[in-house]
């Protein structure tokens, strides 16, 4: 068999483990209200990912997909941008002042200058979000070699991706956590590889984006 025979061959049989592999993942979502909850078309929410002094942060890039999400549609919420809140309110909601509970969240609204801004700012609900994703080991092995006549990789690997987050919905009329909502979202991902590696990731972190914003706007609208 020549050289270009050989590489169509291996193309062909890379395909057929591609298609007959498909990266799953489930996504659940559990819902906790503890109050009734509406908003009206001149009201607005902020999208904020917890910080705890500077060691742990929930993932911009995620608070920014769920905001996306709750702000998209005709049935879609005005959501400020998170960067924006913080700087207006600093320094009350840097990692290591930000209120932790409603609590906090009571006695920092005693302040006239922060109460003033948030009217302001015509904000209805402040949403924490908590949680990240956790990637297990792997199995599997590849080898990759290059030589005179070209290289290439063969072998196969498979991992799991795991995305764990909370949304905890603040009132600001009430002073109070009005509820919350949790997402599991975790699939299989795939990389056979003959030649050429091809990966099938499966996407959990925007599957848990998508069923958590789209539960948030629900939640707030009180449907």
């Amino acid at each position: 068999m020549n050289i270009k025979n050989t590489k169509n061959f291996y193309g062909l049989l890379l395909s057929l483990i591609a298609l007959s592999l498909t990266a799953c993942t489930t996504t659940e979502i559990d819902e906790f209200r503890q109050g009734a909850t509406h908003i009206s078309s001149e009201e607005r929410i902020v999208i904020l990912g917890r910080r705890q002094n500077n060691n742990y942060e929930t993932e911009g890039s995620f608070v920014q997909c769920v905001a996306n999400t709750v702000s998209s549609g005709q049935d879609g919420i005005e959501v400020m941008a998170e960067q924006e809140f913080l700087d207006a309110m600093f320094p009350f909601f840097e990692p290591r002042t930000a209120p932790m509970r409603t609590s906090h969240l009571q006695e920092l609204m005693t302040l006239e200058v922060a109460a003033q801004k948030i009217e302001e700012f015509g904000i209805e609900y402040i949403i924490w979000l908590d949680g990240f994703t956790e990637r297990s080991e792997g199995g599997g092995s590849m080898s990759c070699v290059i030589g005179p006549g070209g290289g290439g990789c063969f072998g196969f690997g498979t991992w799991t991706d795991d995305s764990n987050f909370e949304a905890e919905v603040w009132d600001l009329d009430t002073l109070e956590s009005v509820g919350s909502i949790s997402t599991d979202s975790n699939g299989q991902s795939y990389m056979p590889a003959i030649v050429i590696p091809i990966p099938l990731i499966a996407r959990v972190e925007a599957n848990a984006c998508n069923g958590l914003g789209n539960q948030l706007k629900q939640f707030i609208k009180g449907s």
